[in-house]
C-alpha cells in the first residue's frame, strides 16, 4: 500500500470512526472540522480510490473504507522504523521511551504486550 498523506488521513478518520458515507456527506464533515470545501475532499477521495484503499459505489457516491485504521497505524509504524531505526524496533522503542514519562499504568501496558509476545 502507499504512503497515505495527513489530507488523506482525515478523510480516512470519519469513515473509520462512521463506516461508509457518501462524498457529501464527508464533504460536510470536513467542511466543519477543517474548513475544506467540497472539491477539495472529492480530489482527496479520488485519490483514496486510485490507491485502492477506498471503494466508492452508487448510489450517493457512497465511500467504504477498504483498510482499516490499524492496518494503517501498522505500516505507518513499521515504514518509520524501517526509514529511522534501520528496522530496530529496539532502537526505536529505545528512542520513544528516552523522551517519554510513562505513568505506572502506561508501564505495566507496555509489560504485559511485551510478556503476550513471548
Amino acid at each position: 500500500m502507499e504512503k497515505l498523506y495527513d489530507s488523506e488521513l482525515r478523510v480516512m478518520e470519519p469513515l473509520w470512526a462512521d463506516g461508509p458515507m457518501s462524498a457529501g456527506e464527508l464533504a460536510k464533515q470536513l467542511a466543519a472540522s477543517c474548513g475544506w470545501n467540497r472539491n477539495t475532499t472529492y480530489t482527496v477521495i479520488k485519490k483514496l480510490v486510485d490507491k485502492g484503499v477506498v471503494s466508492r459505489s452508487e448510489p450517493g457516491f457512497l465511500c467504504t473504507p477498504l483498510i482499516s485504521r490499524e492496518d494503517v497505524q501498522r505500516l505507518e509504524t513499521d515504514s518509520l522504523i524501517t526509514r529511522l531505526f534501520g528496522g530496530s524496533k529496539t532502537q526505536f522503542l529505545s528512542a520513544f521511551l528516552s523522551e517519554e514519562q510513562l505513568t505506572q499504568s502506561e508501564a505495566q501496558q507496555l509489560r504485559a504486550i511485551i510478556e503476550t509476545w513471548k
